[in-house]
């Protein structure tokens, strides 16, 4: 497991250039919007506040993290493959009939994977859910819900995060990866979303915005989620879709697209890989 922050920051690019290139190879979408999260799930995967790893990925005491906006799951993956969680060979499976890494997860498809989603709207709610059951059996566990800024389109979003204060659900945290994107347009112009730290706060949530390319702000914010104790978190992290990559940073039509082998190597050479 990474430790320092040079070589967390080095898994981060290793993430995004497997994403680009198993994008390339497998001629599967949505590769921006797992680009704008991967900074996110290595910070929750490798800062040390969640009790995450391959030792205990089945125990009920275990802290569990859900990737709401499945479409980006390839980033989950990669994380859980370098973690440990399985055999990094795996991992050119992608998105083959009948393998174990579908492009939208299934539920315990691989260990560590907690939730199906992707049909946006679903992971707060099944969070929110853990939580308050975790709670139930007096566990002192952890629920992270990594969101996107368009799945807040969704009324099953704002009924949970009306629920959470109601039930003081401490245990609970959720990441915004507010990225301005969706399929279709631009996220604040399709839903009127900004000023979204504002809307958490005013339906009961401590809230706080970072850079979510930052991993120490993102580390931090995630521990100082779990501080609270009257009222559950929302981070509102603030990324770029496609980030990493130049001509992919803040381009929609790479929620679609697949990279050509010279876009591979230019990706690459980019990152530092190649």
């Amino acid at each position: 497991m990474p430790e320092t922050l040079e070589e967390i920051e080095c898994l981060s690019r290793r993430i995004r250039g497997w994403l680009v290139e198993i994008t390339y190879k497998k001629k599967t979408a949505h590769l921006a919007s797992a680009l704008s999260c991967v900074d996110i799930m290595v910070a929750a995967y490798c800062g040390g506040t969640l009790n995450i790893k391959p030792s205990n990925a089945s125990s009920p005491e275990r802290d569990r993290i859900i990737l709401s906006k499945g479409h980006a799951v390839g980033a989950q993956y990669a994380i859980l493959a370098y973690r440990g969680f399985f055999d990094e060979k795996l991992l050119d499976t992608w998105n083959e009939d009948g393998g174990q890494l579908p492009e939208h997860p299934s539920p315990r498809c691989v260990p560590g994977l907690e939730l199906a989603t992707g049909s946006l709207g679903h992971g707060l709610p099944c969070g929110l859910g853990m939580a308050l059951g975790l709670r139930i059996k007096k566990l002192d566990s952890k629920v992270l819900v990594v969101l996107s800024d368009g799945e807040c389109n969704e009324g099953s979003v704002w009924e949970a995060a009306m629920m959470a204060p109601a039930q003081k659900a401490t245990n609970l945290a959720v990441i915004i990866d507010y990225n301005k994107w969706q399929a279709t347009g631009r996220s604040d112009e399709v839903l009127s979303l900004h000023p979204l730290s504002e809307k958490w706060k005013a339906f009961g949530w401590y809230t706080r915005e970072v850079d979510g390319h930052n991993l120490t702000e993102l580390q931090n914010a995630i521990e100082d989620a779990y501080r609270q104790k009257d009222k559950p978190t929302a981070i509102i992290a603030h990324t770029v879709k496609g980030k990493g990559v130049s001509f992919m940073e803040d381009d929609n039509n790479w929620h679609y697209r697949a990279p050509t082998a010279d876009e591979v190597s230019l990706a690459l050479l980019e990152l530092g890989l190649a």
